[in-house]
């Protein structure tokens, strides 16, 4: 379990704790009740791994950030105080008033930009316990897809899926891509933050299974410098890609592409608790999974991440996910269940 950072070093975490409802408001609603057993738990998970900046990849947006402020009282008011805050609006719920999904009619969650039963469903947050230069944010969620360098968009006996019409106005972040320069004491940090749609629910035209793959590109493309000026040597990428680089859906390939890119470091955050839990048949490492599905669904995958630059000195890593029978630890595996099937995942760095 992990302790304060040290003086000197960053701890990074991202964490894909479903703080999402069914409609606006009430997610506020259920913070402020004081009630919630999942949002309890929450807190509780990431007062136990201390971050210095946190990157929430499934909280619901309100334009005041009126939820995301409670939530911040929360976590101030278990020790964990993180009061510079940045959320903007994402993609998630963002209407488009036609048919994105090829189910022949319009106005349902999977016809917005990113899926959402609302506007602002299942956003993005970033929490600091540093300035954030909201100011200087980089966003590039309304990058359409069809203009990322190398995208490959889905057909049907080649023809564009479901129309040239949606494809036409089809954004590439099903949630949002920022980045986010936090003014830490040894200089400035630059986060890569997104969370990708999952690669699953379509058919053979395999639509959320590219999209999922282009989304990760996108990182590629703007370190290349295809989207822009690059960001500094100091920049972390963090958030949910919704892909392992070996098992369950998805086109594993891009994920293990990124991983290997030597302008990264891969910290390869373990845990004993993912390793007990392991499915049969695991391609990969089971330690390093992130996420504890069940094991008729998905199973247990590596989806969330934090990922260096290699300017970083990488000092330690992890997965909150205890051991079933550590007697050190500060929660229980059912403790962190209760927030949700994601783990918080954190690196700690240095430069």
């Amino acid at each position: 379990m992990p302790l304060a950072a040290a003086a000197d070093s960053l701890r990074i975490a991202t964490f894909a704790a479903p703080l999402s409802r069914d409609g606006p408001g009430l997610l506020l609603r259920d913070i402020m009740t004081g009630q919630d057993p999942q949002i309890a738990a929450t807190v509780a998970a990431v007062t136990a791994a201390a971050p210095d900046v946190l990157v929430l990849t499934q909280f619901d947006h309100d334009a005041d950030l009126a939820a995301l402020t409670a939530f911040a009282s929360l976590l101030a008011g278990a020790g964990t105080d993180l009061p510079h805050l940045f959320a903007a609006t994402p993609n998630s719920g963002l209407a488009t008033g036609i048919d994105m999904d090829g189910d022949g009619t319009a106005g349902q969650p999977r016809d917005a930009q990113g899926y959402g039963r609302f506007a602002g469903a299942g956003g993005l947050a970033v929490l600091s316990r540093w300035p954030i230069d909201a100011a200087a944010v980089r966003d590039l969620s309304a990058l359409l897809w069809r203009d990322l360098p190398g995208a490959k968009l889905p057909e049907v006996e080649g023809r564009p899926f479901p129309s040239s019409e949606a494809q036409d106005l089809q954004r590439l972040s099903s949630t949002a891509h920022w980045v986010v320069p936090v003014d830490a004491p040894g200089g400035r940090v630059e986060l890569l933050v997104w969370s990708a749609t999952p690669p699953v629910f379509d058919g053979p035209e395999d639509r959320n299974g590219l999209r999922n793959r282009d989304e990760l590109r996108l990182w590629t493309a703007l370190l290349d410098g295809a989207l822009g000026p690059p960001p500094g040597p100091h920049f972390v990428i963090a958030g949910n890609a919704n892909l392992d680089p070996a098992d369950g859906e998805g086109l594993h390939a891009a994920m293990a592409a990124l991983l290997a890119d030597p302008r990264l470091t891969d910290p390869a955050p373990a845990s004993l608790g993912a390793a007990q839990a392991a499915d049969p048949g695991q391609t990969g490492d089971p330690a390093l999974d992130t996420a504890d599905w069940s094991d008729d669904g998905p199973g247990n995958l590596r989806v969330s991440y934090v990922l260096p630059s290699a300017a970083w000195e990488v000092t330690d890593a992890g997965v909150l996910w205890p051991a079933a029978d550590d007697p050190s630890a500060q929660l229980t595996p059912d403790d962190l269940a209760a927030a949700g099937p994601h783990r918080l995942v954190w690196a700690e760095i240095s430069r």
